[in-house]
């Protein structure tokens, strides 16, 4: 299942909301915007109304002036020191980023009601929370896991032991800070749970029952991949209608492709999954307390063919070590940083298609599914 939004144009862009409103639409602008603790953002905010062939729906989106003062072009990456918000010590800050990014959105996000689009806001605010706090030890063909946590199979994946609870076993796996050690995984699978812990920590305060049946599931098999995906995400843009290059909203996943083909050959090279973290910083997996702006990130990766060597046996590897030193040149010359984000900053090509035309950059973003009791689309399998 691939839900993929492609509408474009003033008039089909930011929040769209189904279900139980107002009939005034003044008094609905403002509802929405004081449950969200943000009813000094009125002025800023337009409201439209309407109806399809799903029925009556309201949209709020961000004035145009606002936009173009405050994320021209769709740039949401200096939201945060724009607005003065400091989304790292204050999370009403980082939610308030979150809405704003929203409603901006170049394409329509659409919810069933108001309490599906705070639980998404909330979501998200979980999902950067964690992803801070999230640190992996780089070994590209080794996964561990708490063995007090976790079992393995090879058909379920980790499963859950018996009487432990899904949160608290993301949070010791992913948080070394609370475990005392790091763990070795793919920064993929880092970024399944991630999000997973960001959904299951509003699912059990929103919808328990649905929690407890996504806590039983994780002690008989797992869900990862594009299973994963599918379950718990609808993705938005697409190769046609890509999302603008700096249009970011914090909780979001993002993939970053390698597009050089011989030192993406390399296990663990061909890209690199990362969060967006608000505040124009992306996760660290590695080193969290090390983040990246997106052009430390661009640059990162393009200077891994740089690091390109192999073993006596032919299987090829990347010397980060190496390269460390040609990033922080690069990132010193403006010249070279221009040269080098010119190439990465462009769309990233099909899977398998390496051509001198491509960069880094996906087309798509990924936001989770509806949570709520009586609206909720994930789905979850039965037990």
């Amino acid at each position: 299942m691939n839900d993929t939004g492609k509408q474009t144009g003033p008039a089909c862009r930011g929040i769209l909301i189904r279900g139980n409103t107002q009939p005034d639409r003044e008094t609905t602008r403002l509802d929405v915007l004081a449950r969200l603790d943000a009813r000094d953002l009125a002025p800023h905010v337009v409201a439209e109304s309407g109806a399809d062939a799903q029925g009556q729906f309201f949209r709020l989106r961000l004035a145009d002036h606002a936009v173009l003062a405050w994320a021209p072009g769709f740039d949401t990456t200096g939201l945060a020191t724009t607005l003065g918000l400091n989304p790292v010590d204050k999370p009403a800050d980082l939610c308030r980023e979150i809405l704003i990014a929203l409603l901006i959105g170049p394409l329509v996000y659409e919810f069933p009601s108001i309490d599906e689009l705070k639980s998404a806001v909330l979501i998200r605010r979980n999902i950067v929370q964690a992803a801070r706090k999230t640190t992996l030890a780089f070994e590209t063909e080794a996964a561990e896991r708490p063995e007090d946590c976790w079992t393995y199979n090879e058909s379920t994946g980790f499963t859950l032991l018996p009487g432990v609870r899904l949160i608290d076993a993301l949070i010791k796996t992913t948080q070394p800070e609370v475990s005392g050690r790091l763990y070795s995984f793919s920064c993929y699978r880092a970024t399944e749970y991630v999000i997973l812990l960001g959904i299951a920590q509003e699912l059990a305060r929103c919808n328990p029952a649905l929690f407890e049946r996504l806590q039983t599931l994780w002690h008989q098999r797992a869900i990862m991949s594009e299973e994963f995906h599918a379950v718990f995400l609808r993705e938005y843009g697409a190769t046609d209608a890509p999302l603008p290059p700096l249009y970011y909203v914090p909780g979001d996943r993002v993939w970053f492709r390698n597009p050089h083909e011989a030192s993406a050959d390399a296990t663990g090279f061909e890209g690199s999954w990362v969060m967006y973290l608000g505040g124009g910083l992306f996760t660290n997996f590695w080193k969290h307390h090390k983040t990246y702006t997106l052009a430390e990130k661009c640059v990162d990766i393009y200077h891994w063919r740089n690091g390109l060597y192999r073993y006596a046996k032919g299987e090829p590897q990347i010397d980060e070590k190496r390269i460390e030193p040609l990033i922080a040149a690069t990132l010193a010359n403006p010249v070279e940083l221009a040269r080098v984000m010119a190439l990465m900053m462009r769309w990233r090509e099909p899977r398998g298609v390496y051509t001198d035309a491509g960069g880094c950059l996906d087309t798509t973003r990924e936001f989770a599914r509806w949570v709520r009791p009586g609206t909720t689309d994930m789905p979850i399998p039965k037990t």
